[in-house]
C-alpha cells in the first residue's frame, strides 16, 4: 500500500456548500448577531428607514479554495454582511420613504438583489434569494400614511353614499314622471261614455250587494249619487 506522510501543520477547513441564510433583524435573537442589528438607511427625502433582510445564498464549489485562501473561514463576516448592507445603502437614497414602504418595495428589492448578485459572483458565492421581512418608517410617517389612508376611506364611503343618493333620485324622477304619464293617458281617454259606463256599472254591483242602499239619480247624463243608510 506504501506510506502515505500527512503534514501535522496543515490545516483542513469544511466549507458548507448547501443553502444558506445571514438574517438582519430589530429583533433581539432573531438574526445573526444578537441584538437589534437592522439596516438603518436614509431615503431620498432624508428619511431613516430601518429595513429586516434576509439573505438566501450558497459557496460555488469550484470556488471554496479561493475564498479559503483570499479571505478565509469569515466569508459571512467579510463578504455577506458588508456587501448587503452596503448595496442597501447605496440603493435606498433613489427611493423616498413611503415609496419604500408601499409601492416601490418590489422595484427596490430587485434593484439590491442585482447589484448584490453581482457581487456576490466575482467573491465564488451564489446569492439565491433576497427577502425584505420588514421596513419600519419613523412614526411620524406612519401617521401621516395612516391619516392619508383613512381620508381616502372616507372619500370613498362619501362617494358611495352620493351615488347611492342620486340613484335614489334618479327612481323617484322615473316613478313620478311614470305616474304623470298614466294621469295623462287616463284623463285624455276618459270620455262622457266612459264616465257614464263606469257609472252604469257600478250602480250594477251595488245593486246586486245584499247590503241595503239608497240610490239617488241625478238629471240626465249626471252621475248617480249613492249612499249607504248604516
Amino acid at each position: 500500500m506504501g506510506l502515505n506522510f500527512v503534514n501535522p501543520l496543515a490545516e483542513v477547513a469544511i466549507f458548507d456548500t448547501k443553502t444558506q441564510n445571514y438574517t438582519m433583524s430589530a429583533q433581539t435573537n432573531e438574526g445573526e448577531v444578537k441584538g437589534d442589528d437592522a439596516i438603518r438607511v436614509l431615503s431620498a427625502d432624508g428619511l431613516e428607514v430601518v429595513i429586516d433582510l434576509t439573505v438566501l445564498y450558497k459557496i460555488m464549489p469550484g470556488k471554496a479554495p479561493d475564498i479559503y485562501k483570499g479571505i478565509g473561514i469569515d466569508y459571512k463576516d467579510k463578504i455577506v454582511r458588508p456587501i448587503t448592507r452596503t448595496r442597501i445603502r447605496d440603493n435606498a437614497v433613489y427611493y423616498d420613504a413611503v415609496a419604500l414602504y408601499s409601492k416601490r418595495r418590489d422595484e427596490f428589492q430587485s434593484r439590491i438583489y442585482q447589484t448584490i448578485d453581482k457581487d456576490f459572483k466575482s467573491r465564488g458565492l451564489i446569492l439565491e434569494q433576497l427577502l425584505i421581512r420588514n421596513i419600519n418608517l419613523p412614526e411620524s410617517v406612519k401617521k401621516t400614511i395612516e391619516s392619508k389612508i383613512n381620508a381616502e376611506q372616507d372619500a370613498q364611503k362619501m362617494e358611495f353614499v352620493l351615488q347611492k343618493e342620486k340613484q335614489e333620485a334618479e327612481r323617484k324622477r322615473v316613478e313620478a314622471r311614470g305616474i304623470s304619464d298614466y294621469q295623462t293617458i287616463i284623463a285624455l281617454s276618459l270620455t262622457d261614455r266612459q264616465l257614464q259606463y263606469e257609472s252604469i256599472k257600478a250602480q250594477k254591483e251595488l245593486a246586486a250587494s245584499p247590503n241595503a242602499k239608497i240610490i239617488v239619480l241625478g238629471s240626465k247624463g249626471n252621475v248617480p249619487l249613492i249612499l249607504n243608510d248604516k
